[in-house]
């Protein structure tokens, strides 16, 4: 296996990392960058990001997240296409195993492998991914003005998601599993108390309908009954949660509940010296682009605060 040892690993590659690379090149920490399995992120499956500062049109963003490369890469940020598998925070330098097969120390480790929404697992979902399916109601709701739509899901993101599109569109459908929802009281009295949302009990989704324009409608199942019926509908979004992409790191560090990991309050600072944890890895409350590149700068800071007292201590020795 070979080895080598850096003084800043990134790990992961959308706005948080891409934002951390570009702040610890600056600062001439000559960071080197682990793409991780989807360069770029969550962005490059969406078409058109509206809400990211700097962009009066718009942008494409599977562009922006390679604008964000470009930027990285001029001031000398290494960027390699690349997973690691494992790692040993147990030991300093930190360890790293890259594609199985490579150990790489570092000195410092900013986290950015980001969440993954979760999604139903139909055929359909992919096949309209960005033509009316989304994950995400803030994202592209815009998108949605004076059209019907359908929400999936049952707790407070759902009900959040719903009461955001009734603002947007002339109806909203909410398709709940059961006969009751998780959300808590609060968001529950909201959804009930928003005119244009219909709330569909004890409905699974069937598959999502369309034609080479986008999504048209979808057709749903009363699990109680067997009913079956088709809701027309111009967008789907789905709400039953997110998944941290984390798993390698719970035998080292603090992870809540939903496996986010927890940081320092105001800081990114892990439970574990020298690791950083920035962007969706460790933000169950926002998830959006402009607050993972906030937490990138952030992480990138706390890193080059934590290397320089490290050799200040070092000279003193």
């Amino acid at each position: 296996m070979s080895k080598s040892k850096e003084k800043v690993v990134i790990i992961g590659s959308g706005p948080a990392g891409y934002t951390a690379a570009i702040y610890a090149a600056r600062a001439g920490l000559n960071p080197l960058l682990f793409a991780g399995a989807q360069p770029g992120g969550q962005l490059t499956t969406t078409n058109d990001v509206e809400n990211f500062p700097g962009y009066p049109d718009g942008v494409n963003g599977p562009q922006m997240m390679m604008d964000l490369q470009r930027q990285a890469e001029r001031f000398g940020t290494r960027i390699r296409y690349a997973v690691v598998t494992a790692v040993d925070f147990s030991v300093y330098p930190l360890k790293l195993i890259v594609d199985g097969q490579e150990e790489v120390l570092a000195e410092a480790v900013i986290i950015a492998t980001g969440a993954s929404a979760k999604y139903l697992g139909l055929p359909s979902e992919q096949k309209y991914a960005n033509k009316g399916v989304s994950a995400c109601a803030v994202c592209d709701g815009y998108f949605y003005r004076g059209r019907e739509v359908a929400v999936v899901g049952a707790g407070d993101a759902a009900a959040e998601e719903a009461t955001y599109l009734a603002k947007l569109c002339t109806k909203v459908h909410m398709l709940v599993r059961r006969d009751e929802m998780r959300a808590s009281k609060i968001m529950q009295k909201r959804v009930f108390n928003t005119p244009n949302i219909e709330i569909h009990w004890n409905t699974e989704t069937e598959e999502i309908l369309g034609d080479e324009s986008g999504v048209t409608g979808v057709r749903v199942v009363n699990n109680k009954t067997g009913e079956k019926k088709i809701i027309p509908v111009q967008g789907f979004f789905l709400a039953i949660g997110h998944k941290p992409n984390t798993e390698i790191f719970k035998d080292y560090l603090e992870l809540d509940e939903a496996g986010y990991i927890k940081v320092k309050p105001g800081t990114t600072r892990t439970n574990i010296e020298g690791v950083f944890a920035v962007g969706d890895a460790a933000d169950k409350v926002y998830r959006q682009a402009v607050t993972a590149a906030g937490t990138g700068c952030m992480g990138a800071l706390d890193a080059e605060k934590f290397l320089a007292a490290k050799e200040a201590e070092a000279v003193h020795l």
